[in-house]
């Protein structure tokens, strides 16, 4: 269980490399990286978007992909190339009227920093960089790319009592 009051949470970001995809990754011969995503990350984002969870996301990384996928699940805020991750999550919540104890920021590496300082709830992948992994609040039992998303979205959503509750939570 993750050591916070859930029921405050009603935004989380997350960060793709290391995070909502494994640390390594693929390229394609054009050196483009092939990006891996978790279904089961990727149900419980779209659960949250419909229950009207707040999300975004902010990667350092310049590949199209990343926001058609993310788009899909319902998460509209998809901020690409970001080299300094706080000014955009500091716009963001303040157009989204968010308290930094009413967002979750999931990162692994050293510019995830001061986003996780940041917010009320930190969170790291199990195989995150060890000076992120001194800082957080919580570290995720499972590595990045292997359903960190899932986790602490499911957790949220059961102590909104949203989760399982409607027939949308069976199909996508």
């Amino acid at each position: 269980m993750i050591p916070y009051d859930l029921t405050k949470i009603r935004a989380a970001v997350f960060d793709v490399d290391g995070v909502l995809s494994p640390s390594t990754v693929p390229m394609n011969d054009a050196g483009v990286p092939m990006r891996m995503v978790n279904i089961k990350d990727g149900y419980a984002m779209q659960l949250a978007a419909k229950k009207g969870l707040k999300m975004a996301i902010i990667t350092g990384a310049d590949t199209p992909s990343i926001a058609v996928r993310y788009n899909a699940l319902g998460i509209k805020d998809v901020y690409l190339k970001a080299a300094d991750k706080l000014p955009l999550l500091d716009r963001w919540m303040d157009a989204n009227g968010l308290l930094p104890e009413e967002v979750a920021y999931v990162g692994d590496d050293i510019p995830d920093i001061p986003a996780l300082r940041r917010v009320g709830l930190s969170i790291a992948p199990a195989d995150a960089a060890v000076d992120v992994r001194r800082i957080v609040s919580y570290i995720s039992p499972v590595d990045g790319g292997h359903g960190v998303a899932r986790e602490l979205l499911e957790q949220v959503l059961r102590a909104k009592g949203l989760w399982m509750t409607h027939a949308d939570a069976f199909g996508w």
